[in-house]
């Protein structure tokens, strides 16, 4: 027995021996180590960070889609998405459905919306029954006047609109949410009948299907909310954000981990030579790299927690200003998503060493540590990652040509950062090799020739600020073509000089009365809730004046659009619309069974996800008789507009939110555009900063490989000082030739953005501009980025003793 064990000891002190003897090269170069676990856990923050924003928007989603069963019940509701009469919910309910009536709206003031579900709880569903109606709420409070609202802490904490019931808290409820009893809705919101119907899963025996005992719609339950739909693309962008992140950390994993097998060659070999088996190295090595991805995993998980709580207050912010949705700015802990990051940067880890443990798996017993040998080998791989550049480049191009859809969209970016990452080294090389034969000089031949040397061990590194360049530079000419056209766009949509907003139908047209004799034109901005092709949308009605004729921004229209809007002939769609559905001028839009119009004209509708429609404002009126006007646009000289909008406050004693000028509207709509790009912004800042690591962890591992290049150069003369300063011109040198290569990479990237991914994620497509000053500003960045990594070993070679540099004469290189 004793026997049948031997073998299996003997090879855990095998593995114990060789893992003791690779764990001993970080000993010796704690640094290495530490950059290699800084790579690690850089990536795994940022991919992990955005998990975890994901995460807790889409719970939050979730949250909402259950407080009514929306994920799980059907309901009935009108084709034109006006209330149910209430008649038609009795009727059904005499013959013997279960039904439960819900009145659903939005309370808005200036600064702060709260959307209100009331429900009748003596026929609701189990499942729409809500978090909080449970044995501890007052019945008699929540069903008698005024009411009680179940709301959330972060909903409470926030701004509420006036005039509100007493609150009670609920951890279940989503923020900016609330449930109430149908009649407390129904005063609050000021609407009699049901919003809709809601239909319970079981239903008496016998009775016939729905569909033909009432006009109604039946929408069946809902695998993903409204909200959360809208959300895909962001979340997708965010996604690919972190990925991009994630991929430019594991360039810092895969020049460590490369460079640490080349520096343990004759390790390796000496291993191999005293009888460790090649499978057992191999072992120990893969035992290592897990170790190392492990922990670094773990602190990856903490700071990936830090930096989204950090970016979820602005995440938070853009999801509410550009789709609505309201998200929590706190973040809460889920394991999901950590176990997944440790699982990827294991992943990450093990692909980032395949290349080297491949190498070592190959090499003979008694091959020389030469790091010459190995830069000469490295040497031959780019010519096979010149042609995998051709292919990649060529398939995103094929992508954007023939593919559709927003995931073809990040699959022809893909191909086209890693062809250009792997481009890299190709250019580089025969840049260097051009301006190699066009100087003369030993001195400035051997730099060009010792830099070209050097492109092989700095590949990786160069390639991860390729992309963080390209990366900034495609994000940063994608929000000012988005900038300048959205100011423009703003220019022309808020053309009067005032607008206000009444607090009622009877106050409204007091209003309109008052400013009649006052103003040019007083125009009336109308509009109801619909569901158009499926998801919720808008209508508005528009009045007949040259305001719209005039400054209303059509991207595609007919000679007499104008004309046959205002008769009642033709609709206008938003952008956003004719794209999700692939509508063109002509097709027909249904508005209701009563309804169907053909498109007239298409209007560009910039920062709104949602499909809209347009109608002439008479049709409008005879279409949607219950919905009242409460707003208006005010035409007048502008140097009028300060004095009749403060004659305005005083005389209906309005807010000053509720009388807003264009500034004010404009102010607030860049703020949302801001808040939209900010989670971005902060997520390229951290790419170019991990690309800045990446190039200093090269660089430092560099440096004592190089020292029998460089000591012969000493040895006839050259001194230290300038071997040093040759060593930081040669990194400003090759990041100002990644800069220059990733400038068309980027603008190509900024294309696809934008005439590809936003016209697939938003609805929208937007003119490419381009902005040097940015370029100019990346630039400098990208100098300071190579300048602050290539000081270290710089310094280093500047004050390494003569007696180090005599050295290498001695020793077998």
């Amino acid at each position: 027995m004793a026997r049948s064990h031997r073998p299996i000891r003997a090879f855990e002190i095998m593995l114990y021996t060789a893992l003791q003897s690779l764990f001993s090269h970080w000993r010796r170069r704690p640094g290495q180590l530490a950059m290699l676990a800084l790579g690690l856990a850089l990536a795994t923050a940022l991919w992990s960070g955005v998990q975890a924003i994901n995460a807790e928007a889409r719970a939050s989603y979730d949250r909402a889609a259950q407080t009514l069963g929306q994920d799980s019940l059907s309901r009935l509701s009108r084709a034109d998405g006006q209330p149910v009469p209430l008649a038609e919910f009795l009727a059904l309910r005499q013959a013997g459905y279960q039904v439960s009536p819900v009145i659903a709206g939005e309370l808005r003031t200036a600064d702060a919306r709260l959307r209100v579900q009331g429900i009748d709880s003596l026929t609701a569903p189990a499942e729409a029954q809500g978090p909080a109606l449970d044995g501890d709420l007052d019945l008699a409070a929540f069903f008698t006047a005024p009411g009680i609202l179940i709301v959330s802490p972060d909903t409470a904490a926030g701004p509420l609109p006036p005039g509100l019931p007493p609150l009670r808290l609920s951890d279940g409820m989503p923020p900016g949410a609330a449930l109430t009893d149908i009649s407390t809705a129904a005063r609050l919101i000021g609407q009699d009948d049901p919003s809709f119907l809601l239909v319970a899963p079981e239903q008496p025996a016998g009775l016939p299907p729905l569909s033909d005992v009432t006009d109604l719609i039946v929408t069946q339950p809902q695998e993903a909310s409204d909200i959360g739909r809208l959300t895909d693309s962001f979340h997708l962008n965010l996604t690919a954000f972190g990925l991009l992140s994630f991929a430019v950390g594991l360039f810092i994993v895969h020049a460590a981990i490369g460079l640490a097998f080349e520096q343990r060659r004759s390790s390796f070999r000496t291993l191999r030579a005293i009888g460790l088996p090649l499978r057992s190295l191999l072992l120990a090595l893969a035992v290592e790299i897990a170790a190392i991805a492990l922990v670094s995993g773990l602190v990856g998980v903490v700071l990936g927690y830090a930096i989204a709580a950090a970016l979820m207050p602005g995440v938070a912010g853009t999801l509410s200003g550009l789709y609505g949705a309201n998200v929590p700015g706190t973040l809460s802990f889920d394991p999901v998503w950590a176990i997944s990051a440790l699982g990827i940067t294991l992943v990450g880890a093990g692909a980032a060493a395949a290349q080297a443990m491949l190498r070592t798996a190959r090499m003979p017993i008694l091959s020389p540590a030469q790091p010459r040998a190995w830069a000469q080998a490295s040497a031959r791989t780019i010519r096979a990652q010149g042609l995998a550049a051709v292919a990649l480049l060529a398939a995103s191009g094929g992508l954007i040509l023939f593919g559709t859809g927003l995931l073809t969209g990040f699959a022809a970016l893909a191909a086209l950062l890693v062809g250009a990452a792997l481009a890299l080294p190709v250019l580089l090389t025969w840049a260097l090799k051009t301006v190699e034969t066009r100087v003369h000089g030993p001195f400035s031949q051997w730099v060009l020739a010792d830099m070209r040397q050097q492109i092989p061990g700095l590949s990786l590194a160069l390639m991860a600020l390729l992309l963080a360049l390209a990366a900034n530079i495609g994000v940063s000419t994608m929000v000012g073509s988005f900038r300048a056209t959205f100011l423009g766009w703003l220019d022309q949509r808020l053309a009067s000089e005032l607008y206000v907003r009444a607090n009622d139908p009877t106050q409204a047209g007091e209003i309109a009365a008052w400013l009649d004799p006052r103003a040019q034109a007083v125009l009336p901005i109308v509009s109801t809730d619909l569901r158009l092709f499926g998801l919720p949308g808008d209508v508005f009605g528009m009045a007949d004046h040259a305001t719209y004729r005039d400054h209303w921004p059509l991207l595609d229209a007919t000679d007499d659009t104008w004309d046959r809007l205002f008769s009642g002939e033709v609709a206008l769609v938003n952008e956003q619309l004719a794209r999700r559905e692939g509508l063109r001028l002509g097709d027909p839009v249904m508005l209701s069974e009563a309804l169907t119009l053909p498109i007239g004209g298409v209007y560009s509708d910039y920062g709104n996800p949602t499909g809209q429609v347009i109608l002439g404002l008479d049709l409008f009126r005879a279409s949607f008789p219950a919905v009242d006007v409460s707003n208006f646009a005010i035409r007048i000289p502008p140097a009028q507009a300060p004095d009749l909008a403060s004659d305005l406050r005083e005389t209906f004693g309005l807010p000053a939110e509720a009388v807003r000028n264009q500034a004010q509207i404009k102010r607030f709509s860049i703020d949302v555009f801001e808040q939209t790009f900010r989670v971005t912004g902060a997520l390229n800042v951290l790419t170019l900063g991990v690309a800045g690591l990446a190039l200093l962890t090269s660089l430092l591992t560099l440096a004592t490989m190089r020292l029998p290049q460089l000591a012969p150069v000493w040895a006839v003369g050259l001194p230290r000082r300038i071997l040093a300063g040759t060593e930081l011109a040669r990194s400003l040198v090759l990041a100002a030739l990644t800069w220059l290569l990733a400038l068309p990479v980027g603008v190509a990237l900024a294309w696809v953005l934008l005439a590809v991914v936003n016209v697939e994620a938003f609805g929208w497509r937007l003119p490419l501009q381009v902005f040097p000053g940015d370029w100019l500003r990346l630039f400098l960045l990208s100098l300071l980025a190579a300048s602050l990594a290539a000081l270290l070993p710089a310094l280093r070679l500047a004050r390494i003793p003569p007696a180090r540099l005599l050295q290498v004469f001695a020793q077998e290189r």
